[in-house]
Formats: C-alpha cells, structure tokens, sequence
C-alpha cells in the first residue's frame, strides 16, 4: 500500500492538516472543488519563480482566504504588499468573489520535497546529467538534517528513444508509518525530446517524538 498511495494524502487529517477547508453541501461541493483546483493552477503557473510548495484555500462564508507557503515571499509580496493586492485582484477575478492572500515563508525550503523536485527538473531542463543532479541534491537534503530521501525520476532520461525510470535513496523512508514525517512533492520537465517527471519523497524524522521520562522505581530510590 506505501507504494501506491499519496503520502500526504495517506497522512490527511491524522498529522498533515487539511490543503481544503470549507464545508459546502451538493449544490456547492462540484464547484467549489473545481475552484479549488483552477486558484492552484492559477497560482503555481503565475507565481512559479517564487518556489510556491503548498496552496491552502479557506472559505468563511462569501470570502475566500488563501495561504501561500513559499521558499521565497519576498518576490509575491512586492514593495509595500503592491504585488499581494494584485495576485488578489487577479484570483477574485477568476473566482468572482473576495480573495484574502497570506504569504507565509518555509522555514527550512532546502528540506521541502516539492522544492527540491522542482530544482531537480529545472537542472534537467538546462540539460544537466540525471545521476549527477539527483546525487548531488539528495546528499545536500542530507547533510542539512534530513533522515531519508527518495528520488525518482521517468522519461527519455538522456534523450533516450525509449523512456525508463532512475530511482535513488538514501537513508531511510517509512512510508506506512502514519507518525513519520514525510513530506512529498512532483514537478516535470519539459524538454525537447519530451516530459521527464521527478519525484520526491523527504523523510525529516516523526511527530510526536517527545518522550515523557520515566519516574524512578521505588526500590531503585530506597537503594
């Protein structure tokens, strides 16, 4: 099952929190997931050079409120918030109701799967040997405290004629163990010969890692 199924997806609601929330009954669920989906494409196409990883959309009744998590805010909040109040614009166009942005920074974007599968495929589209790059970002996500990482990338690696995959793992990744916090991310590169698709799956360590000390024993305290 580890194999076949979304990571964070797997981890929804029990350690990962929710990318969706609103309620919405059988008139509005249709629509307002598409929109979902339209405001993330939206944004990821638009906004790509920021290092978006992760859209949360929120609906308080009319308003809708939108947190962007990126490697760098700085490019999306602009002078004065100026560029924040046009990505809001722009959204509220395409929705046809109020937009609320909120920029928040990664704390650590080196150790975030999605950005480091988008620097992968951004190194292949300049033409990069495959081996050599995913090698060298799988040992940097390494040594800056990662336990585990797991890349794979698939396409014409090499401008083959026939298309295969390249895996690579370092460390260790439990996928099944629900309290591990792995984070996951995607990205494609688009090359001549056709689209290579990396993925990338970070092991960062587990949830709820603090143990509680135990009291002494009552013959050990006498002793």
């Amino acid at each position: 099952m580890g194999q076949k199924v979304n990571p964070i997806a797997f981890r929804m609601g029990v350690t990962a929190p929710w990318r969706s929330r609103w309620y919405a009954g059988k008139r509005n669920f249709g629509d307002w997931l598409v929109e979902d989906n339209r405001i993330r494409e939206f944004i990821r196409k638009e906004y790509a050079f920021a290092g978006i990883s992760r859209v949360d959309v929120e609906r308080i009744g009319d308003k809708v409120r939108i947190t962007l998590f990126a490697a760098r805010p700085g490019l999306i909040i602009g002078k004065r918030g100026a560029k924040v109040d046009k990505m809001s614009e722009d959204v509220g166009g395409l929705v046809g109701r109020a937009v609320e942005v909120d920029v928040k920074e990664l704390d650590t974007p080196e150790l975030n799967a999605t950005i480091v599968a988008g620097a992968i495929a951004e190194q292949l589209q300049r033409r990069s040997p495959y081996r050599r790059t995913m090698r060298r970002h799988a040992e940097m996500v390494m040594d800056l405290g990662a336990k585990g990482i797991k890349l794979l990338c698939k396409g014409r690696l090499g401008g083959a004629e026939i298309a295969r995959s390249e895996r690579l793992v370092l460390g260790r990744i439990p996928l099944t163990t629900l309290r591990a916090d792995i984070d996951y991310g995607t990205a494609t590169a688009v090359l001549s010969k056709g689209t290579i698709g990396v993925k990338c799956w970070v092991y960062r360590g587990e949830h709820f890692e603090e143990k509680k000390k135990k009291a002494p024993r009552p013959e050990a305290a006498q002793a």
